[in-house]
């Protein structure tokens, strides 16, 4: 309703009432000092804009409502909203940007349960975990992280909501790369052949089962494309394809054509990544793991991380991040500062990016625009290597003292 002109100051105080249904806003808001808005229906409630040039027989008065509501637009004045004046190129990104920022920021996990913020550096870790010796990499399952620790041949299971350690299993020679898919846990040996272990959770924890120990020499990245999971294999120069089966050993394609020393692996949904640590480049495969596309990268390209759109590549030597468009293979972007001091894993949440770095600390970044967020001290001699994210926090391995960390 529009405020009654006749009534007193005290009647005509400003009431707002937001009520957030779906994607759709359906806000109530009276507003006593722009008496020549319009109030208009929408899904129900009443909808008052602050627009003196949006009627609410415009057709379009609930979608301008919506923008308005969710921050998408904040119109040309405080009261004027200019409807039929055409959109710019450089307005029309704005607009795209705000919705996706919006929609990230509304959509996480971290949204649900309110945390909004990010760590400042002082409480940058927020808790650890003593695990086995010289923690490599780390992967959640959603509810609990898996830590795969070299020197003591154990894979550790850590509670996410309190950083718990709940179960340790055993046997896994040579344990680094750990991949959760088909609701088992995968951990690559980097043995000579290398070897990849299973571990069903339900279970209770004891000693891996091998699945093949046909893999090539030293296995440090894994990834599952939805059938079949993939292996790099650093001293091999190889990428392993192997198909789950009903018995043991599973078979094993071995690829060797164009590598040298690959070592980490990705899928974007549609195709296997190699970064390739002799060759400085990234590799796109096609399902038999030919190389469809090279790209050069620079200063010893490690693990890399794909957030929906773009993936990043920290270059461990370079200092630097690549980050290379997955949809047409090309190198939009060559991040360097923000921190980078030998840069290993880049790892996603959903809105950031976060890279570890060796020499001990962690460099943060904003996806949605490549800014950078600031570089967070992990500690002296801690050597963060493995980072993945819950999709509330990011956890980090800490392979200097043994811990799993809460970032």
């Amino acid at each position: 309703m529009k405020p009654n002109c006749g009534k007193s100051n005290l009647d005509l105080r400003v009431y707002i009432r937001a009520v957030a249904i779906a994607a759709v806003v359906t806000s109530m808001i009276t507003f006593s000092n722009k008496l020549d808005a319009d109030t208009g229906m929408c899904g129900g409630p009443s909808i008052t804009l602050p627009f003196t040039d949006v009627p609410s027989s415009n057709v379009f008065f609930c979608s301008i409502a919506e923008a308005f509501f969710s921050g998408l637009t904040n119109g040309t004045s405080a009261t004027t909203y200019n409807p039929s004046d055409p959109v710019t190129r450089e307005q029309m990104a704005a607009f795209i940007t705000r919705t996706q920022d919006s929609a990230l920021r509304r959509g996480s996990k971290r949204a649900a349960l309110r945390q909004f913020w990010t760590t400042t550096p002082q409480y940058a870790i927020g808790g650890t975990t003593l695990v086995g010796g010289q923690p490599q990499f780390v992967k959640s399952d959603g509810a609990d992280l898996w830590v795969a620790s070299f020197d003591n041949s154990s894979v550790s299971r850590v509670r996410a909501s309190d950083g718990k350690l709940l179960e340790t299993w055993t046997s896994a020679v040579g344990p680094v790369a750990v991949l959760v898919a088909m609701g088992r846990v995968f951990v690559t040996g980097t043995t000579n052949p290398g070897r990849l272990y299973m571990i069903d959770p339900k279970a209770a924890a004891g000693a891996v089962t091998l699945v093949t120990g046909a893999l090539g020499s030293d296995p440090l990245g894994i990834a599952f494309d939805g059938s079949r999971i993939w292996t790099v294999n650093f001293f091999a120069g190889s990428v392993s394809i192997i198909t789950p089966a009903s018995t043991t050993p599973w078979p094993v394609t071995n690829v060797t054509t164009g590598f040298a020393g690959p070592t980490g692996i990705l899928f974007d949904g549609s195709n296997i990544w190699v970064t390739d640590y002799s060759a400085n480049k990234l590799f796109k495969l096609d399902q038999n793991g030919a190389i469809l596309q090279s790209i050069t990268l620079g200063g010893i390209p490690n693990y890399p991380a794909f957030d929906g759109t773009n993936i990043w590549v920290p270059n461990h030597l370079g200092n630097s991040i690549s980050v290379v468009r997955a949809s047409t293979g090309s190198l939009i972007q060559t991040l360097t500062g923000n921190g980078l001091d030998n840069p290993l894993q880049a790892a996603f949440d959903g809105q950031r990016i976060l890279v570890t770095n060796q020499t001990g600390s962690v460099s943060l970044w904003k996806a949605a625009d490549l800014t950078p967020v600031g570089t967070f001290s992990t500690g002296a001699n801690s050597v963060p290597l493995g980072a993945c994210s819950d999709g509330v926090n990011f956890w980090i391995t800490l392979s200097g003292g043994n811990e799993l960390a809460r970032f």
